[in-house]
């Protein structure tokens, strides 16, 4: 295969640093292992964020998460943790991370986790008649 799974995020400049807006990236086929049974967990991912001067190369992304394919960990660590990855690669003034997780035993589990750059405010929602 010429790629491989990575943990190295590749970011590059914001093309508008001088506008909020948001980038929404939806991954529907994120695997990691069950830490109790090495049995695959399934999940779709959805990454909102407000960048600031950086963003997320999307190749360098789908290899990150790719890496997760066999590691083990309950669900509300890896969230977390993919979370802190990004914040750290990318500094932005807002991050939400959603994962919604396949059924276990008759068991959905969902989890967002949410970073907020100091000082940042968002902007009023505009409500159009």
């Amino acid at each position: 295969m010429s790629t491989q799974p990575n943990q190295e995020l590749e970011v590059f400049p914001n093309p508008r640093p001088s506008r909020d807006y948001t980038i929404r990236i939806r991954t529907p086929e994120f695997t990691c292992l069950c830490p109790k049974t090495g049995q695959p967990d399934f999940a779709e991912l959805l990454l909102e964020y407000v960048p600031d001067q950086l963003c997320i190369e999307l190749k360098s992304f789908k290899l990150y998460i790719w890496s997760y394919r066999d590691q083990g960990a309950f669900h509300e660590d890896i969230t977390n943790r993919i979370l802190s990855d990004l914040v750290a690669a990318i500094q932005p003034r807002f991050m939400r991370l959603s994962a919604d997780f396949n059924v276990r035993g008759g068991v959905y589990t969902s989890i967002v986790a949410e970073h907020t750059a100091a000082g940042w405010t968002p902007a009023e929602t505009v409500k159009l008649p």
